[in-house]
């Protein structure tokens, strides 16, 4: 856990570890002790032990390249302060959630790896919750500081005009892929089902026996939210589903519970937490349908059907897709699915038609990875991005097959690669200065490293 000092505790600090090594004469039994001081920034022993455990291996030694790498971001977090930098707390919250259950996963039960840790589930928490904080801290700084660095096309022809062919970096397979897809239909009588046990649920929230939040965290399938007591950031009305936020944006009152609401990603309840400006907090417990087997079976019988009159000829996957198609994304490109990626010289999204294969939802991906140019899968069963079932087929439109990277095919890419070699350009001057202007104590065992950047050892 990173621990804020001023210069003063961080001496106070120092000089008991000195007392405590004087008192038993032995370091060994030291529990901790301040090393390096970075501006008014501790970092102690500790740190650099729970980060070598946490990061696997290393290249270097790992007692001079985890101190140094801790120091750094001390600077960028200082910067943060000077530059009113600040981390969106219920992200932070969210990814400390992921990282944790994942743990959990991996040990087995919250037990086990409380047990493995030697911590209790509330440590283990706020130690997590300071190291993800930090480094989302880290690197909103780094993207503030090159925001304004941009290159130009003549750079990039530049750069790359005398570089070694067998040096260019290598673009991986690319496909366009083209999707027809259908949702079961979902029987009335699960759907009175799910109401009704969304009305028996507002019942009990109205009635006391039960807090919203409670009933969130048990029931909700949501699992995200539910984590979080069904709480969701703050969000305007364009973020939200359009029912959702329209039954949303009715509520005024935070004890009550809304109506049941259909949304395109199953049934609702929610409740309002808190408005700030034109954004709401809300709760929600979210149920969906079951879909009957039965109902699958015909979708994708229909779906069989509709392949089999593609390839007689009597209409294209284009247009099927076009009128048929429930995947609402593809079907206004007549099927044709689009890939949202980060522009990173414009810092903007783009959309594109291209997707290397870990970008496919994993059931399209294994379908395509055995599909010929022009070749229609059998139908098949997926979880949409709304959580629902649906019925596909695919067609694979195009594969780029992977190749050295070259200015005409690959000029983003290429471009990406010198804005970042000019980021990090600037980033390295930037410590160095920084490194220069700001107070360093180091204990003398670490004045030997072959540090990255000397300059933490002043003359």
């Amino acid at each position: 856990m990173m621990k804020r000092l001023s210069f003063l505790a961080a001496s106070l600090c120092i000089a008991l570890t000195t007392t405590a090594q004087e008192a038993t004469g032995s370091a060994a039994n030291i529990v901790d002790e301040v090393i390096w001081v970075v501006g008014d920034e501790a970092i102690l022993r500790s740190d650099v032990e729970k980060a070598r455990q946490q990061m696997g291996r290393v290249i270097g030694n790992p007692y001079c390249v985890i101190p140094e790498n801790l120091a750094v971001q001390k600077l960028f977090i200082h910067q943060a302060e000077i530059d009113s930098i600040e981390v969106n707390e219920d992200q932070v919250n969210r990814y400390v959630d992921q990282k944790i259950s994942e743990w959990i996963q991996q040990a087995g039960s919250r037990e086990k790896l409380e047990e493995y840790r030697s911590m209790t589930m509330a440590q283990i928490r706020e130690e997590t919750y300071d190291l993800i904080k930090d480094n989302q801290l880290t690197e909103q700084v780094r993207e503030h500081l090159t925001k304004d660095i941009k290159v130009t096309p003549a750079e990039v022809r530049h750069f790359f005009k005398d570089f070694p062919t067998d040096s260019l970096p290598m673009i991986a397979t690319q496909v366009e892929v083209e999707l027809l897809a259908e949702h079961p239909k979902i029987q009335q009588e699960e759907i009175d089902r799910i109401k009704s046990t969304l009305r028996e649920y507002t019942e009990r929230i109205n009635s006391g026996e039960m807090t919203f939040s409670v009933m969130a965290r048990m029931f909700s399938e949501d699992q995200l939210s539910a984590r979080q007591g069904g709480e969701m950031d703050y969000m305007s009305k364009a973020e939200l589903d359009p029912a959702f936020a329209n039954v949303a944006w009715s509520l005024t009152d935070p004890k009550k519970v809304s109506k049941i609401v259909e949304s395109q990603y199953g049934y609702h309840i929610i409740q309002l937490v808190d408005k700030r400006g034109d954004k709401l907090k809300l709760r929600h417990i979210l149920k969906r349908p079951q879909v009957d087997q039965r109902d699958i079976d015909a979708a994708l019988l229909r779906l069989d059907s509709i392949t089999m009159d593609i390839k007689e000829g009597k209409f294209t996957f284009e247009d099927a897709a076009s009128a048929l198609s429930d995947d609402k994304d593809s079907r206004n490109n007549r099927g044709l699915m689009f890939n949202v990626v980060i522009d990173e010289i414009a810092g903007e999204r783009i959309r594109t038609s291209r997707f290397k294969m870990g970008e496919l939802p994993t059931e399209i991906a294994r379908v395509v990875e055995g599909l010929d140019v022009g070749e229609i899968s059998k139908p098949f069963t997926m979880i949409d991005k709304a959580g629902k079932l649906q019925c596909c087929v695919v067609k694979l439109k195009n594969r780029i097959k992977a190749h050295a990277a070259t200015i005409t095919e690959d000029f983003q890419i290429l471009s990406q690669i010198v804005r970042n070699k000019r980021c990090d350009e600037f980033l390295n001057n930037w410590i160095r200065e920084k490194q220069r202007t700001t107070y360093v104590r180091i204990n003398p065992e670490w004045v030997s490293c072959d540090f990255k950047y000397p300059g933490w050892i002043k003359d």
